[in-house]
């Protein structure tokens, strides 16, 4: 007996219809019906892997934009004086992390079979943000649509993990909301997980996770430039985070404008359940293409690296 994509494929036009119709239902089920992050995120793996994507590359592209968005959205529910304790506490283990895994990273790459494109892109996006500082890096270093694909897979795949199984371990080892938060925006890879993982163990956490997190994602731009420099990469093309300054006028504005309080929570609501849907998203994208293409070896550097990263931090953060 075929899989069960296989045998909805050649049924063609109405497996398509069906792929589609159950995409846009779960689509909406993620952003009205109150369902958690890691849910969310199963269910767009499930989809993919069972029937496919059938919207994918409508989805890779909102996926960007519902996170920005919803990562903007998020700083009306916070204030000036959280992200300022939260990125006191979080710099100096935010440094020594990017600086422990970037360096870990190039002297473990070519042992392990990868090739110095696929190792840089893959420890960049373990030791910053994921996806985002992958897409950043790889222009500068003029990395080759193989390396950059295998990365994007093995960090969204480790991203996903990381979703689910943090939040059990956080209350396992009984962490405080800012303890989690900290791990959390250390040791997951890509925003978005890192927000709903956080989200799910409290609201301390998620502020001190979002905000630690958004003031890592600035070292893509001192990360570029060095990548640049080693590669002889073009510095032209390096990307700026900008919706991090939304983010931070978001923050001022719920801090210091008067009135801004009484559609705040709206705004942080949505967001949040802008964010499921972003997860959904993500996860629908986790297609058997792209498992297949991942390979052996680079998914387990990426998972030496992030399993390095998150034990040492969290380390760091308990004792």
């Amino acid at each position: 007996m075929g899989s069960l994509h296989e045998r909805f494929s050649a049924s063609g036009g109405s497996f398509h219809r069906v792929a589609q119709s159950l995409f846009f239902l779960m689509s909406l089920l993620c952003l009205f019906t109150g369902i958690s992050s890691a849910i969310a995120l199963m269910l767009g793996i499930i989809l993919a892997v069972t029937l496919g994507n059938p919207c994918l590359e409508m989805a890779q592209k909102a996926i960007s934009v519902l996170l920005r968005l919803s990562v903007i959205g998020l700083g009306f529910g916070m204030s000036v004086q959280q992200a300022i304790d939260a990125s006191q506490n979080g710099f100096l283990l935010t440094v020594t992390s990017i600086v422990f895994t970037l360096v870990l990273g190039a002297l473990t790459a070519t042992r392990m079979g990868l090739t110095r494109h696929a190792g840089q892109l893959i420890s960049s996006g373990t030791a910053i943000c994921g996806g985002s500082a992958i897409a950043a890096v790889a222009p500068v270093i003029k990395a080759s649509p193989r390396d950059i694909s295998v990365a994007l897979g093995v960090v969204f795949i480790l991203n996903s993990v990381a979703l689910i199984v943090f939040p059990p371990v956080g209350h396992w080892l009984s962490m405080t909301q800012e303890q989690f938060g900290l791990w959390s925006a250390i040791a997951i890879h890509d925003t978005s997980s890192v927000v709903g993982a956080s989200a799910s163990y409290g609201p301390e956490a998620l502020a001190i996770a979002t905000t630690v997190k958004l003031g890592r994602a600035l070292w893509i731009i001192p990360l570029s430039l060095l990548m640049a420099v080693i590669s002889g990469g073009n510095v032209r093309k390096i990307s700026i985070p900008w919706f991090i300054g939304l983010f931070i006028l978001a923050m001022l504005a719920n801090s210091f404008i008067p009135g801004v309080e009484m559609f705040s929570d709206d705004i942080v609501e949505w967001s949040k359940r802008g964010l499921v849907l972003t997860l959904f998203l993500i996860g629908s994208t986790m297609t058997r293409d792209l498992l297949r293409s991942v390979g052996f070896m680079p998914m387990a550097y990426g998972i030496f690296l992030w399993v390095a990263i998150a034990l040492s931090s969290l380390g760091l953060i308990m004792y």
